[in-house]
């Protein structure tokens, strides 16, 4: 997703992609060590190949909250229209979430359609009138998002439709004013960062952390002074992840993190993700200081894509990087 200032925003997919057995010892960048040195450190968690994978729970909260959340401009915000989002936010679950992702990305499903069929189960009230304009982002997830927040409000009322927009400098200032689109599907810990940073300024404060509820607190109030009002949070988010192969995780017995720093006290543990990982907090560090794991070493990929799915997949690493509403994880 090109504009969440999460870990997505700062990797990109390494030119020429460093060789797969490239590793280094814990806390390294990856530029260095050898498969003996990983041998050494045991072989109870090397990775174990399979097509299916499972995220595993954060269960001490190393990631900073990402719940879906409606995201309308002041001018725009009234009673019916809250009340009409509010009801999406409380249908929506992060299984749901992955399901829509995997009905466009894997099924080839019209976004409009997707968002139809999703909410024919959804019971919208109604009383609103006017017109609004739900801006989308380009990438899947948000258009889906937008078309589901457009056809709730069609049906409260209100004469809706979407608008595909570019990124969140550019929609942001938009939304704002309120002048081209008044309703857009947000991130709570993304937006909440962002708009700290634009009213504060770059060394403010923290305001986004693992808890939702303190977090939402945070954006509701930088949103009366940017000039937006808030939905209720959706329990579907999408946010850092780590994952496993499914056959990793039934060998191991793992569901959670810290589950698998108990199973991996061998030091046999590879991880793979964006090239930023062994330095960003929430990564590599993040792991070893919330968790306590230790690795064999890290091979770098890209954020979350193609790459290191395709890695965990294979059995090249343990554990990777992932965005947990990615439509992978569908099943059935």
């Amino acid at each position: 997703m090109a504009s969440r200032p999460m870990i997505r925003t700062l990797a990109i997919a390494a030119a020429g992609l460093l060789a797969l057995s490239a590793c280094g010892e814990s806390g390294s960048s990856g530029s260095g060590g050898t498969g003996e040195e990983s041998a050494a450190s045991g072989e109870a968690c090397v990775g174990i190949a399979g097509e299916e994978l499972v995220v595993l729970e954060d269960d001490k909260s190393l990631q900073t909250v990402d719940n879906i959340i409606p995201a309308v401009s002041a001018a725009a915000a009234t009673p019916e229209l809250l009340a009409a989002l509010d009801a999406v936010s409380a249908a929506l679950t992060t299984d749901d979430l992955i399901a829509l992702n995997a009905a466009v990305d894997i099924d080839r499903g019209d976004p409009a359609e997707v968002a139809g069929e999703f909410l024919a189960d959804v019971d919208v009230p109604t009383g609103g009138s006017g017109t609004i304009v739900v801006g989308g982002a380009n990438f899947t997830e948000s258009q889906v998002l937008a078309n589901v927040y457009a056809q709730a409000l069609t049906t409260a009322g209100f004469s809706a439709s979407v608008a595909s927009v570019g990124n969140r400098e550019i929609y942001l200032p938009a939304l704002q004013t309120g002048q081209e689109i008044q309703v857009f599907p947000e991130y709570v810990g993304t937006l909440a960062s962002e708009l700290n940073e634009q009213i504060n300024g770059a060394d403010a404060e923290p305001v986004a952390s693992g808890d939702l509820d303190a977090t939402v607190t945070n954006l509701t109030a930088l949103g009366e002074t940017a000039g937006l009002v808030f939905g209720q949070p959706a329990e579907a988010a999408d946010q850092n992840a780590f994952a496993v192969t499914q056959a990793f995780a039934d060998e191991l017995g793992v569901a959670t993190l810290s589950e698998l720093a108990e199973a991996c006290a061998d030091g046999s543990l590879t991880l793979g993700g964006p090239t930023e990982c062994p330095e960003r907090p929430f990564c590599q560090p993040g792991l070893e200081e919330t968790y306590g794991l230790q690795f064999a070493g890290f091979t770098p990929y890209d954020a979350g894509g193609p790459l290191t799915k395709a890695a965990i997949q294979a059995g090249e690493v343990s554990i990777g990087l992932v965005f947990s509403s990615d439509a992978v994880f569908a099943t059935g």
